[in-house]
């Protein structure tokens, strides 16, 4: 099968586009045809041998996925051949920038049926992400605020739909190319960033500070003091330390997103009954995935990119 890998970690150019056997699934294990890959930072970072995953060499890169069952393990009920199915792979395995990936069968759940196979890929991580800051780590609840920074990037979009889903009012900053896609994913007030003030700018307290996008330190500093007491600062900037206020009892919280199968089965559904709408910015086959990263090195990834296994 062809496959994409890297040997050793560096630049994009150590990505390679080769023949490997199709894998056989070990007990608990499903194989997926793959039908697309999704592209992450988190790929970059993995691949440039900075994010501290204990990855196996040679590895594949891509945790998010969407497929196909093509052969079950010993063991596995949950799943049948033909199943179309996503999935958040772990990620120190092979992910599914492969015309065939190994996964665990508790990693994956049915695939929205909405949405074309293909782009459901897009949706795993990232809406868990999302999920997980505001209700895991952020607890919020219904009736309350959240501030989210940075809300015009995929993850803000379903952050905000899965908000206003539970009751929260939702106060949003965007960018000038972004501000109608953020209004229209539903938040209730929007602060142009590149204008406003945002101490200034938001009308009293909000319960959860999310932020989801590079920031200067100080400032998000400053902006913990929008955090009513006993609140959260919720970021999924790993790179620098998320800021709280032990005087206030406001929480600081850094998202590192994890697994949850029955979660992501919900997101799945929340995509077929409209409450979701899984964002593609991009298509690319699979032997373009050496260049996609190049490009992520050059400057950030626009939007949501997903990768074709022909």
């Amino acid at each position: 099968m062809k496959a994409v890998r890297y040997h050793q970690f560096g630049g994009p150019e150590v990505l390679q586009y080769e023949d490997i056997p199709v894998p056989t699934p070990a007990a608990g294990q499903v194989r997926v045809k793959v039908v697309a890959s999704a592209f992450n930072a988190a790929d970059n970072g993995m691949r440039a041998g900075f994010l501290p995953i204990p990855v196996v060499l040679p590895h594949v890169p891509g945790y998010d996925v969407s497929g196909t069952v093509d052969a079950l393990g010993e063991g596995v009920d949950s799943l049948e051949v033909g199943d179309a199915v996503i999935g958040f792979l772990p990620m120190e395995r092979d992910g599914g920038a492969a015309q065939f990936v190994i996964a665990p069968a508790e990693a994956l759940v049915a695939a929205p049926t909405t949405s074309p196979l293909a782009d459901a890929a897009a949706l795993p991580s990232v809406a868990l992400t999302a999920w997980q800051a505001l209700f895991d780590d952020g607890a919020l609840q219904a009736g309350q605020r959240v501030l989210i920074v940075g809300a015009g990037g995929v993850v803000g979009k379903y952050a905000i739909a899965l908000a206003k889903r539970a009751g929260v009012h939702v106060v949003a900053t965007a960018s000038p190319r972004s501000i109608d896609a953020v209004r229209a994913a539903g938040a209730d007030q929007i602060i142009e960033h590149t204008h406003a003030d945002l101490l200034s700018a938001v009308d009293g307290q909000v319960d959860v500070l999310l932020n989801l996008a590079p920031i200067d330190p100080a400032r998000f500093t400053a902006l913990v003091a929008l955090v009513r007491d006993g609140g959260a600062v919720v970021s999924t900037t790993a790179f620098m330390p998320t800021p709280g206020d032990e005087a206030r009892s406001v929480r600081a919280a850094t998202v590192f997103v994890l697994p949850n199968r029955d979660r992501l089965s919900e997101l799945a559904s929340l995509v077929d009954n409209g409450t979701l709408h899984i964002e593609v910015t991009r298509r690319i086959q699979l032997i373009e995935l050496s260049a996609l990263h190049a490009e992520a090195v050059a400057g950030r990834i626009a939007g949501k990119v997903i990768v074709l296994a022909g």
